[in-house]
């Protein structure tokens, strides 16, 4: 049976995969499970459900916000709210779950339920499985009378109560700095352009008029174009982009150029290194991380942590080893001191600041670390499973990493979600790149 949680929650098309009675049953199921020893006659058990503006997530925050009330627990219903406003909510409130309405960069139609624990921390693998093993025996009867949950749709200090927080977190005067923002029409609509805004900056917003239907249309961190286009046009010294539920910031130059999530890795270890705030000088990114990510932090006497693809991965190591700074290419940023998970605004104000308290641009911050060109190759497969225990794939393997040396990478992996097998070579110059995961991926079509 295909599992119910992905890597980050449950996520399908809204209405389809991802109904409002799967969404009720799974808010009854989350509330039994993450409240079993949190309950007491003294104190009744209190959720959060936060959302971002894509239409049917009224619909499943409804239905979500009945479930779990079924149980008896009290729920607050934040509204639309970033991924990581919701996690420091959680902790703010002193609540039991966080509870997260939002399919991230996915197109609109689509949508997703993720959780939090008391704290604002994600849900380990066991915990899912444990909600999802209680949907399948759910009592459809619960408590009645005063043992119902109640249900405040209105929580007016919620979105004041996450900008303090950022404000306390960067302290930095960002004045002077010009920056464009592309909100993706989601969740960071108003929160981003105010808190930058509340550092001193100067703030052009863009895509920040969501509608329900707009969301990821064409604009945020997954279409760049927009907001290198804006950046040039404003003569702004930053563009920061987010995506739906703005967990996520990629950044672009004065000139148009995209800082991608590995150079922001870069930057920000690079300045905490200098300000002994780089516990262990160690930084925590994936195994996608761009090779030249890795070049740049040994020359800088920083180590490079890789752990597997996925933001769970990037915080298990973060806690294992008390390190103050990780993430992944996609510019899912996570720094603990501030926050429990990927914050996009807190990521773009942590960026600002540099380039505030270094006085150079973030052209000038961002050479810290060369680019090498990077190629990926989707390959359909039959089997996944076998891909890598085949001796043609081995050999083949040896052979390009013998042709690459120390100046390039090779990685392969199959698709978390679909029968693909993913190539990627890294090498000094692209057309040597393309050369060698050509062969890497024939081999690997021929298996």
């Amino acid at each position: 049976m295909t599992r119910l949680f992905g890597t980050d929650g449950v996520r399908g098309l809204a209405n389809e995969a991802l109904t409002a009675p799967m969404a009720l049953k799974l808010g009854a199921a989350a509330a039994t499970v993450l409240t079993q020893n949190r309950r007491s006659e003294s104190r009744r058990p209190t959720a959060l459900i936060g959302r971002d503006p894509r239409v049917s997530g009224e619909m499943l925050a409804a239905a979500m916000a009945a479930g779990m009330a079924s149980k008896g627990v009290d729920v607050l219903r934040v509204g639309v709210i970033p991924t990581p406003g919701l996690a420091f909510l959680t902790d703010d409130y002193g609540a039991d779950i966080g509870v997260m309405i939002s399919a991230s960069h996915n197109p609109m139609p689509d949508n997703g339920i993720k959780f939090f624990s008391a704290g604002g921390k994600k849900l380990p693998d066991n915990v899912e499985d444990e909600i999802e093993a209680a949907m399948a025996q759910l009592d459809e009867t619960g408590p009645t009378g005063t043992g119902i949950g109640r249900v405040i749709e209105e929580a007016p200090d919620a979105q004041e109560r996450y900008l303090a927080h950022l404000k306390e977190a960067v302290s930095a005067d960002l004045s002077g700095i010009k920056v464009v923002v592309d909100c993706a029409n989601g969740a960071a609509s108003q929160v981003a352009p105010k808190a930058y805004a509340a550092a001193g900056a100067e703030v052009v917003a863009i895509f920040n008029k969501p509608n329900a239907f707009n969301i990821n249309d064409g604009s945020g961190s997954t279409h760049m174009e927009q907001i290198q286009e804006a950046v040039v046009e404003h003569g702004a010294d930053i563009g920061l982009a987010h995506d739906g539920d703005a967990d996520r910031c990629l950044a672009v130059d004065a000139e148009g150029n995209i800082v991608d999530g590995d150079q922001i890795m870069a930057i920000l270890a690079t300045g905490m290194k200098e300000r002994n705030a780089l516990h262990d000088n160690t930084l925590v990114a994936t195994v996608m991380s761009n090779l030249g990510l890795k070049l740049a932090m040994a020359e800088q006497g920083i180590e490079l942590k890789e752990t597997a693809v996925g933001d769970r991965y990037v915080l298990e190591e973060l806690g294992r080893g008390d390190y103050s700074l990780g993430g992944e290419q996609s510019g899912h940023l996570v720094i603990p001191a501030h926050a429990t998970t990927g914050d996009g605004t807190l990521t773009g104000l942590s960026l600002m600041a540099r380039m505030a308290e270094s006085g150079k641009t973030l052209a000038q911050l961002a050479s810290v670390m060369k680019v090498l060109p990077q190629v990926l190759i989707n390959v359909p497969v039959s089997n996944k499973g076998k891909i890598m225990d085949a001796v043609e794939v081995q050999e083949a393997i040896r052979e390009a990493e013998a042709e690459l040396g120390s100046s390039g990478r090779v990685l392969l992996r199959p698709s978390g979600t679909e029968e693909l097998f993913r190539v990627m070579v890294e090498a000094a110059d692209e057309e040597h790149a393309r050369k060698v995961a050509g062969a890497l991926a024939a081999v690997v079509a021929a298996v």
